[in-house]
């Protein structure tokens, strides 16, 4: 929810496989997929509610713009938000889903000048972040050279995304998302177990387990699955998650110190910034060290 550019994430690395030709044309540029405050109207900041709690300081109902959030759509307290108490506004990611909604949704006509649309684009915003969040998988699926079997099913479903992401406001605010979730994750879990494949052996299946506060310090936890997983406050110091699939793994302050996540699948920088790290964290080159995180 803040008003800062991000960094460019590093190169992917070895571990998940170079880009064939084919997945690098005919879509979005990932750098699309990352927030650019700067063109956003604020809209995680207004849009989305907040209850007081260890990630913010005070309730917020939707629509409600936060008290922080300045004329020019920056947040006041940006380099203050941990001792602030908004600690949940460093995790959030919106995909880029912000500056799609308020430069091409809605033409750069912020919910200010135009006070009659800010009920309507506060809607499309959770619509298109969830688009976009598909889009960032099916980009990761496709820069994933053990996934080429399935490589052209995740470009003709990053073409129909990249086609809904630019209808009007009416069309957006009528999309059967979860379905369109249900049909993108049968790719995603297909390339997941691609993935999980290349580690000999049988692997761990832990999709969907209540981890939470777990003792796995050391655990060997190469190519498993934690998909939808219940990480919160998990110890997983110094383990090895080298080629496991993470989507949608829960990893609030899971302790990641020293653990290995090169060539895991579907780790997103929300969920690292979730989490606690060090150093010698080894992380895929899809998502950045936070600043946060003990050197």
């Amino acid at each position: 929810m803040t008003r800062q550019r991000k960094a460019p994430a590093e190169a992917p690395p070895a571990a998940s496989a170079k880009a064939s030709p084919e997945a690098l044309s005919a879509g979005p540029d990932r750098e699309e997929l990352r927030a650019d405050c700067g063109d956003c109207f604020g809209l995680c900041c207004v849009a989305l509610p907040f209850a007081r709690s260890a990630d913010f300081a005070v309730d917020k109902p939707a629509g409600k713009p936060c008290t922080n959030l300045d004329a020019d759509f920056r947040c006041g307290i940006h380099a203050r938000l941990r001792p602030e108490g908004y600690q949940g506004c460093t995790v959030f990611d919106c995909f880029g889903a912000g500056q799609k909604v308020s430069q091409v949704t809605y033409g750069g006509t912020d919910w200010r000048q135009a006070p009659d649309t800010a009920r309507e684009m506060f809607e499309v915003f959770p619509v298109m972040r969830q688009l976009h969040e598909l889009l960032w998988y099916v980009a990761e699926g496709l820069d994933v050279a053990v996934a080429r079997p399935v490589h052209k099913q995740l470009r003709r479903a990053r073409t129909r995304l990249e086609e809904l992401t630019r209808g009007d406001a009416a069309a957006l605010l009528g999309l059967d998302v979860n379905a369109l979730r249900g049909e993108v994750n049968v790719l995603l879990l297909r390339v997941g177990d691609l993935v999980r494949e290349q580690v000999p052996g049988r692997t761990r299946n832990h999709r969907g387990a209540d981890l939470m506060g777990a003792r796995l310090a050391g655990a060997d936890l190469r190519g498993a699955s934690l998909r939808g997983a219940l990480l919160v406050a998990a110890d997983l110091k110094n383990a090895d998650l080298r080629m496991a699939d993470l989507i949608g793994a829960d990893l609030r302050d899971a302790d990641l110190t020293g653990a290995d996540l090169t060539g895991s699948v579907f780790l997103t920088q929300a969920q690292v910034n979730a989490a606690r790290g060090d150093g010698a964290t080894r992380l895929p080159g899809t998502v950045s060290r936070p600043g946060h995180w003990v050197s």
